[in-house]
This record gives structure tokens, C-alpha cells and sequence, in this order.
């Protein structure tokens, strides 16, 4: 039993969604108009007709018939029902005089002498209802024009019937496509956040045995993994930062309102000359303002800019790191010799997984300049660059305040 009335309850909805959507069809009361103006008839109405059921869905009624939108006949009692069987216009100019219709159930219960109707087909071939007219006197409807009329009609309003279906299909993979991406983001959430204690335990443990006297073959191992754990860190932290943005969360900043920065900012350089021994990296501070910011992630941002110049930079080039804070703004920029970045890359250098030219060895997600721009912009900042023939900046501008 409550099978049964569960299944009516959809049947009936999908009814009601068909005239909710004739409703939404402006040009349809247009049409009625139209069609009720240019025949003399006093009655027009689109129709969802099925097996057993025959609906108005929009109405013209100038001759009091009684139907409203929602409105329901006995499908048995239509000739709608017989189109929907053969697919086939049915036009009677007089129905006393039509050989076929004279003695009809239908014009005799509902009084009418004119009647047309044409079938609406969707474009998969299915068939929706009729438009439909009818008046209590005899019009002169069979006519190439007339008929013309109906059919044009009846295929702008099939036309807009499958755009509406359309945009729901539409609607709801892009709701689906949501739903998948906001798991796909929380799954990359949690999976980055619990990365973080094995790949901590790895680096310690390289530290560990940095610190113990080795040969030369153990120490560049632990090197090696060292270096990787710092790698992995700092793609964890990057792809958390990046799922926290789409899960609505965004940057979170913690400011204080005088950081370190000169210390911060040695930090890292010290940092990144491990993972690139060898390396020159030359820096100039003049921080003479206190600056309200959050230092560690002014460090993650920097730590991306200064990982991504090592990278991308020639091993016997210098890379120069310039700090300065005065009344106004804080500046941070990084400088280093290299090719000239395309027009092309720049425009979409900030946006997520944009990588660039990437060159054999060169390896990531994409998102490191991505998370430093929002940083940048967590902080009512900017981060610019500037490439040429001989050299790529990176500017960092935020305000001190």
C-alpha cells in the first residue's frame, strides 16, 4: 500500500513539474493569444497528455470552458487521446458536417463545432501532448496556413521544452560534479593532514643521523631523505592549504603585529641553501617598520618563491632576495637570472596546477605560486612578476598596517 502510494506521489509530481515548465515558457501565452486571435476561436490550451491522464498545462479562455492550468480531463473523453495514439493533427472546420467526427463522444459532451490539435513532439521522439483550440462555433481551420501555424507553434514550444530538460540534466551533473568535488577536496584534506606525522617522523630521523659521525655513502643518503622530506612538507602543506581554500575555509591567517621578519626570512634562506648546497643566494634586508602579518606563513610564501627561483634557475647564477619595510608597505622580492617566462604562462602563473615550462627533474603540483598569491592576498597584498630576456621577479607588496 505505501508502495503504491509512494508511486503516485511521483507520478503526480511529474505532472505537476510538466506544467510548472509549460509555465516557464513565456512565448506560450503569446501563442494562446495568437492562436485564439487569429482563428476566431474562443478556447486554446497546451495539453500533457499520457495513457491515462489529459492536463492543461497553460490556458486561453474566453469562452468561460472551465479549465485552468492543472485542470484535468477524462483522458478517455479527448480526441487528444486518439492523437496521442496516431501522432496525427486533428482539424475539424464544422463538426455536424465532418464525416468522421458528426457523431463523436467528444464534440457532444463538450459542445464544441471547431476544433484542431496538434501533437507536441520532444526531440527523442517522445510524445509530450497536444496544442489544441476549440469553440462552440464552426472556423474555417483546415488551411495550409492554419495547420502551419499550429505545427510551427507546437515546435517552438517542444523546442523550449527540451532546453528546459537540458538545463536540468545540466543542472544536476553540475550539482553531482559539486558534491564529488567537495569529497575529492575533503579526502585530499584529510589525507595531507594525516601525511604530515610520517613525513615529520622521516625528516627528524634524517636529522638525527646528520648529527652522528658517518661515511660519506650514509651521510648523502640521509641528505637525500632529508631533502625529500622537506619536498614533501612543503607539497603537503600546499595541497592542505588548497583544499582548505575550496572546502571555503581560505587562507587562515594568525597575525602579529610586529614579526620577526628578518629572522623568518634567514630561516628559510638557511633552510633552502641545505636543500641546494652549492647555490648562492644573496639577500639585503632593510626592515626599519614593524610589520602586521602572519610571519609563518610570510615563511611559506617565501619558501615557495625562493624554492621556485632555485629551481628554475641556472646552478652557477646567483638569487637575490630583497626585503624592505618603510611607513606603508612591506616588499619582498625575488630575483633570479633564467629564460624569459611566455606571455601565455604569466597570464595563468597564479591560477592552480599551473606549472609552466617544466624541464626534466623539475616536479609538482602547480600550486606553490598559487597558495603564495592567496597568502598575498589574505594579507591585502599583491605578488607580481616581472620576466624579461635576462631575468624573472617576484614582487611581494602587503601593507604594513
Amino acid at each position: 500500500m505505501e508502495l503504491e502510494t509512494e508511486k503516485l506521489r511521483t507520478i503526480e509530481a511529474s505532472f505537476e513539474a510538466d506544467v510548472e515548465a509549460i509555465s516557464k515558457i513565456d512565448a506560450v501565452s503569446s501563442i494562446l493569444e495568437v492562436i485564439c486571435r487569429s482563428t476566431g476561436m474562443g478556447f486554446a490550451a497546451v495539453a500533457r497528455v499520457t495513457t491515462d491522464r489529459w492536463i492543461a498545462c497553460a490556458v486561453r479562455d474566453e469562452i468561460q470552458f472551465g479549465l485552468k492550468p492543472g485542470g484535468e480531463l477524462v483522458i478517455e473523453s479527448t480526441i487528444c487521446h486518439e492523437i496521442r495514439q496516431h501522432h496525427k493533427a486533428v482539424v475539424i472546420d464544422h463538426v455536424d458536417n465532418d464525416e468522421i467526427y458528426a457523431g463523436h463522444h467528444t464534440p457532444q459532451m463538450y459542445g464544441f463545432q471547431s476544433y484542431i490539435s496538434v501533437p507536441i513532439m520532444l526531440k527523442n521522439g517522445s510524445f509530450f501532448g497536444t496544442l489544441c483550440a476549440i469553440d462552440p462555433r464552426p472556423a474555417r481551420l483546415n488551411t495550409p496556413e492554419t495547420l502551419g501555424m499550429f505545427n510551427l507553434f507546437a515546435d517552438l514550444i517542444a523546442f523550449h521544452l527540451n532546453a528546459i530538460d537540458q538545463l536540468s540534466i545540466s543542472e544536476s551533473k553540475l550539482q553531482e560534479e559539486r558534491k564529488t568535488a567537495e569529497l575529492r577536496d575533503q579526502f585530499i584534506a584529510i589525507l595531507g593532514h594525516d601525511l604530515r606525522n610520517p613525513v615529520g617522523a622521516v625528516s627528524n630521523v634524517a636529522q638525527l643521523l646528520l648529527r652522528m659521525p658517518l661515511d660519506e655513502r650514509v651521510k648523502r643518503l640521509a641528505t637525500i631523505v632529508q631533502d625529500s622530506s622537506y619536498r614533501m612538507k612543503g607539497l603537503i602543506d600546499n595541497i592542505l592549504d588548497f583544499a582548505s581554500g575550496h572546502l571555503g575555509g581560505g587562507i587562515v591567517l594568525n597575525r602579529t603585529e610586529n614579526e620577526p621578519l628578518e629572522e623568518i626570512l634567514n630561516q628559510i634562506v638557511t633552510e633552502l641553501k641545505v636543500v641546494w648546497p652549492g647555490r648562492t643566494i644573496n639577500t639585503q634586508f632593510i626592515l626599519t617598520e614593524p610589520v602586521n602579518c602572519d610571519g609563518k606563513r610570510i615563511a611559506q610564501l617565501f619558501s615557495n618563491l625562493l624554492g621556485n627561483a632555485l629551481t628554475h634557475s641556472e646552478k652557477d647564477s646567483p638569487v637575490s632576495v630583497k626585503a624592505i619595510s618603510n611607513q606603508k608597505e612591506f616588499i619582498l622580492s625575488i630575483n633570479n637570472a633564467g629564460e624569459k617566462i611566455p606571455e601565455a604562462v604569466v597570464d595563468r602563473l597564479f591560477q592552480p596546477f599551473s606549472r609552466g615550462e617544466i624541464k626534466p627533474g623539475q616536479q609538482g603540483l602547480g600550486l606553490g605560486l598559487y597558495i603564495a598569491s592567496e597568502i598575498a592576498r589574505a594579507h591585502g597584498g599583491t605578488l607580481t612578476v616581472c620576466s624579461t630576456d635576462d631575468e624573472t621577479c617576484f614582487t611581494l607588496q602587503i601593507p604594513v598596517q
